[in-house]
């Protein structure tokens, strides 16, 4: 097999500046080592300060689900289409997220949906927006808001946006509510209306 001897003189790279490298590649490979080198060529106008204040994702995960686990049983499951993560370690969902509570026997009880969602590592919050809603599904109640805040250390679910709760019997409005994570028991700050339900 024919070899050719590459020098490598003088490339700009950390410590190397001053360094003459001989290394021997075949000939075949010849063409991709200068093309490689071409790519990466010794140069001195690349602005390091944009590399360092870069501030978007760096990792995109697609098709995400996340489990919880207490004593073995699974209590929720987080699913998202795109999630983005930070170097802060924030989260972002930008099409949407999903996440299922468990009842201890294995049975599906709470939904929450969001067009968008964000997850705040620091004060260990999740928040949904858009079109948010809620669902219990053994008391057959829904909420809907454009923005929920869900605690995961408190296991508590909240709002200071508009509110609308139906249940079977009735609709209540209002502005700002509190609930457990199950959306089992709720409470409004400021109703504005209570309606029967037809349905």
């Amino acid at each position: 097999m024919n070899h050719k001897s590459f020098k490598i003189n003088r490339c700009g790279i950390g410590g190397l500046s001053e360094m003459n490298w001989h290394v021997v590649f075949p000939k075949a490979w010849m063409w991709g080592i200068l093309l490689f080198g071409a790519l990466f060529s010794c140069r001195e106008d690349v602005d390091k300060s944009q590399l360092e204040n870069y501030e978007g994702p760096y990792r995109i995960s697609h098709e995400i689900e996340l489990l919880h686990s207490d004593s073995a049983l699974v209590r929720t499951k987080l699913m998202a289409a795109k999630q983005l993560e930070y170097l802060n370690r924030d989260t972002e969902f930008p099409e949407g997220i999903v996440i299922h509570f468990f009842d201890r026997d294995g049975t599906l009880s709470t939904t929450i949906r969001a067009d968008r969602g964000y997850y705040d590592r620091k004060n260990n919050l999740y928040r949904g927006e858009g079109d948010v809603q809620v669902e219990n599904l053994k008391k057959e109640q829904k909420l809907s808001s454009e923005e929920l805040f869900w605690d995961p250390g408190k296991k508590k679910i909240y709002t200071e946006k508009f509110v609308t709760v139906e249940e079977p019997d009735q609709i209540i409005k209002g502005t700002g509510m509190e609930a457990d994570e199950g959306f089992n028991e709720y409470t409004f700050t400021n109703v504005s209306g209570e309606i029967e339900n037809a349905l």
